[in-house]
């Protein structure tokens, strides 16, 4: 439960400062009073597998910031030898948000710096990701944004898949 602060910040029980405002399907807050995305479980990490799934139909349903909180749990939780995997693939996710919101500068910056991570993964990643082809698309996609520029680039060029087609 989120409580507002004597400051008007929103806090947790453990004061831990939280955004409790709805926030739309590219995670802009909204008015308070505002319908919104349904949250999802605040951090909570799903299973590998599940976090997958669930990461890949918000991507195929153009909710990439979703994915992003999705994934960004399951880079919180993941053991040492994955924690760069998952966090890159969380950047990736925000790459496409930035990308989606018309912010080609974010939007470059963050699929290269989760290419790369993802990258490091290429022939060993756990889990049937797909780590050189995620990692392939981010560079490809950033080369293109950074090359023609956001217009040029259809919903089909936000195609993601995070593991082979199983």
């Amino acid at each position: 439960m989120t409580q507002p602060s004597a400051a008007g910040r929103d806090r947790d029980a453990a004061g831990r400062p939280r955004n409790a405002r709805p926030r739309d399907e590219l995670g802009r807050p909204l008015p308070r009073q505002a319908p919104g995305e349904p949250p999802l479980p605040d951090e909570q990490a799903l299973a590998p597998d599940a976090a997958l799934d669930l990461a890949q139909q918000l991507i195929d349903s153009g909710r990439a910031f979703r994915a992003h909180e999705v994934l960004e749990a399951s880079w919180k939780a993941a053991p040492p030898d994955e924690r760069d995997l998952w966090q890159g693939l969380a950047q990736v996710a925000v790459g496409l948000t930035h990308a989606h919101r018309g912010n080609a500068r974010g939007a470059t910056a963050l699929l290269r710096r989760g290419g790369l991570r993802v990258a490091g993964y290429a022939g060993a990643a756990p889990h049937g990701i797909e780590a050189a082809a995620v990692a392939r698309f981010a560079a490809d996609l950033a080369d293109r944004i950074e090359r023609d520029g956001l217009a040029p680039v259809t919903s089909a060029g936000f195609r993601l898949s995070l593991r082979a087609v199983r």
